[in-house]
């Protein structure tokens, strides 16, 4: 993992000598966000010093663009930098990367704007593609931020448009967000792998599903979990193709009012969650033969008895049908 020399020399240096970093994966400097820095600043002054190297008689920035624009707007003199050798492009970006894996976490699509240019130039200096788990030890990211990522990359240049356009807002202003859009590409990718025929009208799907998160139709982007799930009990849990298709039709269809909780509860909810009374009846098996083969027959709290009886009850008239 790069790091920061120890030994650059920290300097005060004159904020208009400085060039500002080409590779800086940073794409929106919020207004919200820089009037508060620049308040900071403004009272108290830079606390972390710039990271900058000295090349053509110039500095260029490593890091610290936002005070860098802050100390530009308040007119400071000079603002305090530590200065670098110069790195190289791959160097400078894995720099960045870092920095802000443990200080500040930019939005995923900032990071995923440069992981094709970190991969590119990590080919290029090492002579292989990497693997995740060297992405992730180069960046400071964690394999599962890259992979949700990597959903963002893959967006049809459409929509990630309009992720663009909700970025650029305050974080509490935004309504279609990275999640939104990771979750709803994680969905459809597993819709896709069950029933390949959606494949081809994959951007009128995600239209329609745009559209009804706005109206609030579907109510959560965490909904689209119940998507997957009914994709995926075609093969696991025995429900029909046909049957699939007339909930996810529906789900798909823009004008349809159906959202997908009303899709899930109508196919595979009752199943799933079957499933899951399944584990916990399994587990009281256990726990019962345990304790009648164990010497706590006569010391169960009077709480579990009475849960216990009550169960006992609910079972004969399931039972007795």
């Amino acid at each position: 993992m790069p790091e920061l020399s120890p030994h650059g020399r920290l300097k005060h240096i004159p904020p208009d000598s400085i060039e500002k970093n080409p590779e800086n994966p940073r794409l929106f400097f919020r207004q919200e966000e820089m009037e508060q820095l620049l308040s900071s600043i403004d009272e108290i002054g830079i606390q972390v010093p710039l990271a900058v190297y000295e090349a053509g008689g110039r500095y260029h920035l490593i890091d610290g663009e936002r005070r860098w624009r802050c100390a530009l707007k308040l007119n400071l003199k000079t603002v305090p930098a530590l200065v670098q050798e110069r790195p190289s492009t791959l160097q400078n970006l894995l720099l960045m990367y870092n920095i802000h894996a443990l200080r500040e976490q930019w939005d995923y699509f900032t990071i995923a704007s440069k992981l094709h240019r970190i991969s590119e130039l990590f080919e290029e200096e090492r002579r292989h593609v990497p693997t995740e788990q060297e992405l992730s030890a180069s960046t400071g990211l964690t394999r599962g931020q890259i992979r949700r990522c990597r959903f963002l990359i893959d967006l049809p240049e459409r929509y990630k448009g309009l992720l663009v356009e909700e970025l650029r807002l305050p974080k509490t202003q935004q309504q279609l967000n990275e999640d939104f859009f990771i979750e709803m590409e994680r969905a459809l990718k597993t819709v896709v792998k069950r029933i390949p025929e959606y494949k081809t009208r994959l951007n009128k799907v995600r239209d329609a599903l745009v559209k009804k998160y706005r109206q609030g139709t579907i109510s959560a982007v965490t909904d689209f979990r119940q998507l997957s799930k009914i994709a995926t009990a075609v093969e696991n849990l025995g429900l029909t193709l046909s049957k699939a298709r007339r909930a996810l039709d529906k789900v798909f269809d823009p004008d349809d009012e159906a959202g997908i909780r009303e899709a899930y509860a109508a196919t595979v909810a009752f199943s799933y969650d079957e499933q899951e009374a399944l584990r916990y009846i399994s587990a009281l098996n256990s726990f019962i033969e345990g304790v009648l083969e164990g010497e706590r027959r006569g010391k169960l709290d009077d709480d579990v008895i009475k849960e216990l009886d009550r169960l006992y009850r609910l079972l004969r008239t399931l039972l007795r049908g």
